[in-house]
């Protein structure tokens, strides 16, 4: 085992913890609190089998998808293209949301439960789901390391695939092992309750942001608004049905957060007023950007990756970032992957990507000045810009 493999081995251990932090795992948040609150309660024999278990289920996850990279070639993210997929996808995130606002747990199948299933099979349900729902986007050190991966032989694939998963699952794994850390949580009372039923509006804001895929553009800002609307309405319920000081500040907070969140998603968020223009690239126009004569910015992005949409909002409509690439005169091109393009999949491919989201600068000749994979600041992006400058001057 060479010292490259260990040090990737090793960064995908920390890339899996790091994307904990990233957008697309917050609607996992609320299930793996719930797993930790009903581990927390039992035995220190039970405590540390239901964070194996939860260990457990995200490393499943993550060896078939290193499996299925390792041999079918499978880009991260492609479950997302599928339809009947995110169909099922929603179709869960609902019914957890359900479950949240009642106080349920997950459901467990009779077999499991009659061998003891609805204690240790909801820690390895969540870790599962969790990891599920982690993969719309990369997170830091993801797209340089899963670069490096696809050149690796599928044994090694799959062992760093593994250790994502394991670093997904670290720090909720210490937390169920260790519930002392988590003494000064408050486990009952009309706080927690509001927190609960706040986790139900997460799950309910991740359905509808990944059910936008599925539903006519035209029905989009209704159904944003319409979530938008009952959340406050939520909120002005409970606020005025306590009158503890605790409870009304954590409505406050609880409603503010996701909010903002549903504000995020419906992409209302005010930009520059020099916006960039943006043009979908064509399948059948992917082999002529060599021959536009113009430096190109080119972004690939789909409805699904949370990440792309944080980048379209903080980055590329950026007045800085607008400025520099007009000052270039760039073609600003997007690549929707949202469904299955096999055409611009493989130029995604050609230009090393490996997952969303994923841009490159690319000169007036068509050769590469920059790539950007995962989450990356204006700045760099300006940097990048610049250097056409210094390639042309």
């Amino acid at each position: 085992m060479n010292t490259s493999f260990l040090l990737a081995v090793v960064t995908a251990l920390g890339a899996g913890i790091l994307l904990n932090l990233t957008p697309c795992v917050l609607p996992a948040i609320p299930i793996k609190v719930r797993t930790i609150l009903h581990a927390a309660g039992g035995s220190l024999r039970s405590r540390w089998i239901a964070a194996v278990l939860f260990t457990a289920g995200s490393v499943l996850f993550f060896a078939v998808l290193g499996m299925a990279t390792a041999l079918l070639g499978l880009q991260w993210g492609v479950l997302f293209q599928s339809r009947t997929f995110t169909i099922f996808l929603v179709v869960i995130l609902i019914v957890l949301a359900v479950a949240n606002f009642l106080d349920k747990g997950l459901p467990v199948p009779n077999f499991a439960a009659s061998m003891r299933g609805s204690h240790f099979v909801e820690p390895f349900l969540s870790g599962l789901l969790g990891a599920l729902l982690s993969t719309p986007c990369t997170g830091p050190l993801l797209g340089g390391l899963l670069a490096f991966a696809v050149t690796l032989p599928p044994a090694s694939i799959v062992i760093i695939f593994i250790a994502i998963g394991v670093g997904l699952a670290l720090p909720y794994l210490i937390l169920i092992a260790r519930p002392g850390l988590l003494a000064r949580f408050p486990r009952s009372g009309a706080w927690t309750d509001i927190v609960r039923k706040s986790f139900g509006w997460i799950l309910l804001g991740a359905a509808l942001f990944f059910s936008q895929s599925l539903v006519p553009s035209p029905w989009i800002l209704p159904l944003w608004l319409a979530f938008a609307l009952a959340l406050l309405g939520w909120c002005v319920i409970e606020f005025r049905r306590t009158h503890q000081i605790a409870t009304r500040i954590a409505i406050s907070l609880v409603g503010g957060v996701v909010a903002v969140a549903a504000v995020l998603g419906a992409g209302f968020m005010p930009v520059s007023a020099n916006r960039l223009e943006w043009h979908t690239l064509a399948p059948a126009d992917a082999g002529r950007l060599t021959a536009l004569g113009r430096p190109v910015l080119l972004e690939f992005t789909a409805d699904w990756c949370i990440n792309c949409k944080v980048l379209e909002k903080t980055v590329y409509d950026s007045a800085s970032v607008v400025h520099a690439v007009n000052a270039y005169h760039m073609v600003t091109l997007r690549v929707d992957l949202t469904h299955s393009q096999p055409v611009l999949e493989r130029l995604l491919v050609s230009y090393g990507g490996v997952g969303l989201p994923f841009a490159v600068v690319l000169d007036a000749n068509g050769g590469v000045v920059q790539r950007f994979s995962g989450l990356f600041t204006g700045q760099s992006l300006i940097d990048a810009v610049n250097k056409l400058s210094r390639k042309t001057g």
